[in-house]
């Protein structure tokens, strides 16, 4: 029996997309600065992080598919935050950035980790980039590590 897990956070040599929402800025920029604290603290050098602004959460999936289209990357953060107004229109850009990002990591085989925050209220998005919740930012960055060494191992494995 085999078993791959993979715990390891060493960003060194690793290269990184990160795809980053304007809308809401005044969290995703948060998410975007644990994001790229937590890979530097883990042996990431900037030039090994490239940043992919795009107006909105519902951009992400498409800016994504092309960076990981490149074979260039590791793995691709997307960061958003999308807050409930008085319609429902959150909820279906939320829905479609999370469909579009799994398709995407399916499709072309990078992980492409969701951090598209998706809530009632500009507190709890807050609370969630850096504030009493922590940073999404800095998780999606260590799940983004994991996945890709994950990955790395189960390709080298060979047919017995």
């Amino acid at each position: 029996m085999t078993t791959i897990d993979e715990r390891s956070q060493d960003a060194t040599g690793l290269q990184f997309a990160i795809v980053v929402a304007r809308f809401n800025d005044f969290v995703t920029r948060r998410l975007l600065d644990g994001a790229v604290s937590a890979l530097r603290e883990r042996g990431a050098q900037d030039t090994n992080i490239d940043t992919f602004w795009v107006p909105g959460a519902f951009e992400i999936p498409v800016v994504a598919q092309a960076v990981a289209e490149t074979g260039r990357y590791s793995a691709v953060l997307c960061l958003g935050a999308v807050i409930e107004g008085e319609t429902d229109h959150y909820r279906l850009v939320a829905d479609e950035a999370a469909r579009g990002i799994a398709r995407v990591s399916l499709d072309t085989g990078v992980p492409c980790i969701f951090e598209v925050l998706a809530t009632s209220t500009l507190d709890l998005a807050l609370a969630r980039a850096g504030g009493e919740a922590g940073n999404k930012g800095e998780d999606a960055a260590e799940a983004a590590i994991e996945v890709a060494h994950v990955l790395t191992r189960a390709r080298g494995m060979r047919s017995r």
